[in-house]
């Protein structure tokens, strides 16, 4: 423990160097106006190799819209003493647009240290996670100590935008994971690293088009008012919240929300009766119910909608994940949780969460995943900070989690 915390502690420059490095490439999807993470990855895998790192693997997406015609991940792999499972710990490359950049103190793709932190676009979202666990594993490397169990990095693209070219596309074309595998994803947290995710609401968003007869304002009878309709089916779709009711405390909160968000305008005058209203849900249901059986509900919905207005309604489904959870008593659970005690002297809980992460691909595949690290929760937001400390002590947690019984 205290060989591992007095090397960690010692490669402090080492990391914001690298923090330099990375942030200093935008690696923006093409939906966002970028040109992907080629240029990031081979910077990434250049400083691996010049570190010590020998065994690393490229695989990419093909991609026509970027320059580089590709969409590439790494994997790192430090053999172990046993390979009966394998750790894993998967950060991104990728990184969001800056947003508006007067809101920014320093230049996004510069990052400044400032008070024991480091800013800059990419820096906690997901540079700290890859930093943190490169460093983890350098440990091994630089000392020429063999782990447990061997190490996996896993370095993803597009997890930002779907990770259609990323997660999604390796689990459908390679066969890197056994299903005996432990996967750590540092890419949420909390301020204390306290809190394991190991579950996610199942998400379903619908766009809801409704259609009826459009007619003057002062003559509602000779139409059929698709606002009127529409907005009577958002509020009975909102009530599905006292359908699907039951709770559960790994998450906040507790229950199964049905929430509409946007709508798009309809009519351009005020003394029109719409014939048309387009407007949107945002649903996160626990994972107690199956999305089947929600959206089978939805269409009862509709129906009763247009049978009660003379309306007809359509949907479709922009974004849909169903995952089941990571059991509490899963092997990558415990040792985490052992190694955040043994590192920080902290009972780690376990939570679920309403949004998504790249985890629930893999617990699709009935692989243990957890999300974890210590994070100020700056994501995407301008002046994104990582604190310095955190990246190091995620550092040392994982070195720990790395050799753990």
């Amino acid at each position: 423990m205290e060989k591992i915390k007095s090397f960690l502690n010692n490669q402090k420059s080492q990391m914001i160097e690298l923090q330099q490095i990375l942030t200093a490439i935008p690696a923006i999807s093409p939906e966002n106006g970028g040109i992907g993470e080629s240029e990031k990855c081979a910077a990434l895998e250049k400083w691996l190799k010049e570190n010590g790192f020998s065994d690393i693997q490229k695989f990419s997406a093909p991609d026509s819209r970027v320059p580089s015609k590709e969409r590439p991940s790494l994997v790192v792999t430090i053999p172990g003493q046993k390979d009966d499972y394998r750790i894993w710990v998967m950060a991104h490359m990728d990184v969001v647009p800056t947003g508006e950049l007067s809101l920014w103190e320093t230049e996004p793709f510069a990052m400044v240290e400032k008070d024991g932190k480091l800013f800059g676009r990419g820096v906690e979202d997901n540079q700290q996670g890859l930093v943190s666990s490169v460093f983890a594993s350098l440990y091994y490397v630089k000392n020429n100590i063999t782990p447990l169990h061997t190490i996996k990095l896993l370095f993803v693209a597009d997890e930002e935008c779907g990770s259609e070219y990323g997660i999604v596309y390796l689990m459908k074309n390679f066969d890197l994971f056994k299903k005996t595998d432990c996967v750590v994803i540092p890419d949420g947290g909390d301020p204390k690293g306290e809190t394991i995710e190991i579950a996610e609401k199942n998400l379903l968003w619908l766009k809801l088009h409704v259609m009826g007869k459009q007619t003057h304002g002062s003559r509602p009878d000779s139409g059929n008012n698709a606002c009127l309709a529409a907005n009577d089916l958002s509020l009975r779709l909102n009530k599905l919240e006292s359908y699907f009711n039951k709770k559960d405390d790994l998450f906040q909160p507790n229950y199964s929300t049905f929430q509409p968000t946007l709508r798009q305008k309809n009519v351009d005058s005020i003394n029109i009766i719409p014939g048309d209203d387009v407007f949107c849900m945002d649903c996160r249901i626990l994972p107690c119910y199956s999305l089947k059986e929600v959206i089978a509900k939805v269409e009862e919905v509709c129906k009763e909608i247009e049978k009660d207005y003379g309306v007809k309604v359509e949907y479709t489904i922009p974004q849909k994940s169903e995952s089941p959870a990571t059991s509490q008593d899963a092997q990558i659970v415990k040792k985490l949780s052992q190694a955040i005690y043994k590192t920080r002297g902290i009972n780690a809980k376990t939570i679920g969460i309403g949004g998504g992460t790249v985890g629930a691909e893999l617990r699709r595949e009935g692989i243990e995943a957890a999300v974890w690290s210590t994070l100020e929760d700056m994501a995407h937001q301008p002046n994104e900070y990582c604190v310095i400390q955190n990246m190091i002590d995620d550092a040392i947690t994982l070195a720990v989690l790395f050799n753990e019984e």
